[in-house]
Order: C-alpha cells, then sequence, then structure tokens
C-alpha cells in the first residue's frame, strides 16, 4: 500500500496546514508560514528578531574626557579654565581683565572707587570659573565651541546681543580717557541709573519684536 509520504524539506503552514515547497516556505518569529498566512509584522521587525545581547544606543558626540567640575576649579585661577578649554585668546584676555582690576584698586587715583574694584576682583574670578564649567559642558555634549564661547556668546551670526565685545570695549574707553584726565570714573557713576534704562529698552525691544504665539498653542497650554 503506498503512503502519500512528504518530499523532502517539506514543510507545513502553521495556520492552514497547507504543505509548503522549499522555495514556498515563508519564516516568520521561528516558525513556517505560506505566502496566505505570514505575518504582516514580520516586514517592520520585532523584539523576537532582534539579538538578544544588542547593547543599549548611546548619544553620539559626547566627550566623556572633558570634566566640567576641573574646567570650574581651574576657572578659580585667571585664564587657567580657558586654556583647559582649548580657548588661549579667552585665557589672554582673563588674565589681562584680572591685572587690570589689580592695578585699579590699589590706584590712588580712582579715589573712593578702590573699593569697589577691590569687590570686582571677587567677582571676576567667580566669573570665570562659572564661564570655564559652562564651556567644558558644551565641550562634553558635543557642541561647538570656538575661541570665545562661553555663558556671553562673542560669535558672529547667532543673531543675540553682542554685549561681552561691547562691555569690553566700553570699558577700554573709559579707562582709557581716566588715564589721560579727560574723563574721571568718579564723575561717571554718577550716571549708573543709564545703563538701567538701556537695559530696560533693550529688553522690552526683544519682548516686542518675539513673534506671538498661535492661538491654538495658547488654548493647548490652558488645557
Amino acid at each position: 500500500m503506498e503512503q502519500n509520504v512528504p518530499p523532502p524539506q517539506a514543510a507545513f503552514c502553521r495556520i492552514c496546514g497547507k504543505q509548503l515547497e522549499p522555495e514556498a516556505q515563508k519564516i516568520a518569529f521561528g516558525t513556517v508560514y505560506c505566502a496566505e498566512h505570514v505575518p504582516a509584522t514580520e516586514t517592520a521587525g520585532s523584539p523576537w528578531t532582534a539579538p538578544p545581547t544588542a547593547p543599549p544606543p548611546y548619544a553620539t558626540g559626547m566627550n566623556n574626557s572633558i570634566s566640567p567640575g576641573l574646567a570650574f576649579i581651574l576657572g578659580l585661577l585667571p585664564g587657567v579654565g580657558a586654556i583647559y578649554n582649548a580657548q588661549y585668546a579667552k585665557g589672554l584676555v582673563h588674565v589681562l581683565v584680572f591685572g587690570m582690576l589689580i592695578s585699579l584698586a590699589n590706584a590712588d587715583s580712582v579715589g573712593e572707587l578702590q573699593f569697589l574694584f577691590a569687590m570686582l576682583i571677587p567677582t571676576w574670578v567667580i566669573y570665570q570659573a562659572f564661564e570655564a564649567y559652562h564651556t567644558a559642558r558644551r565641550r562634553q555634549m558635543g557642541e561647538v565651541v570656538d575661541e570665545f564661547s562661553g555663558i556671553v556668546s562673542a560669535r558672529p551670526g547667532q543673531g543675540g546681543f553682542p554685549m561681552g565685545p561691547i562691555v569690553l570695549i566700553g570699558l577700554g574707553v573709559i579707562f582709557l580717557l581716566h588715564n589721560f584726565e579727560l574723563l574721571r570714573i568718579s564723575q561717571l557713576l554718577k550716571f549708573w541709573p543709564l545703563g538701567l534704562i538701556g537695559a530696560g529698552v533693550y529688553m522690552l525691544y526683544v519682548r516686542l519684536q518675539a513673534p506671538a504665539a498661535p492661538l491654538g498653542e495658547g488654548v493647548r497650554r490652558e488645557q
């Protein structure tokens, strides 16, 4: 009596039980299916087909060799924090400003302002430390850092107000005029409220130039 024996390498569909030749077999999740009943999710990938030892994805661009904490400590020394961040020109500027503050704090020509410049010395040191930390943090995250990147950006093309360069230029002009006795800093400080007025006008200008949020977005926020 002859028996219906399937040919070698033949298999059966798990759903309908249809006998399948090797060329008609569809493998999904380690099981044989026919072309009609093969699961459609196989084409999109499945956790069952992923390698069990696949490593988790890591963020690209991270630089773990940069230590923001070390940059903060080195930033307490004039110019050293900037040099740690490979910002040599900024380090030179930090040293020059630090030396200028010491000179003014010991200069008899500034009169009663000696105390003010003496107070600015530790303020400048703390600023250097925080700026070195901020720059090192950006380098660690893989962001682009140029020679003068910091808390206050001085790089062109970013659309922000170049506060840092303007402050340095203004202070340089004031101290130069003071050295030539064309301007007394003690008299100039009487007009310090003009700085508050200018800052307020600029903040108002930025607020008015900011685009208004769409109505739909405002409704979603209220919800």
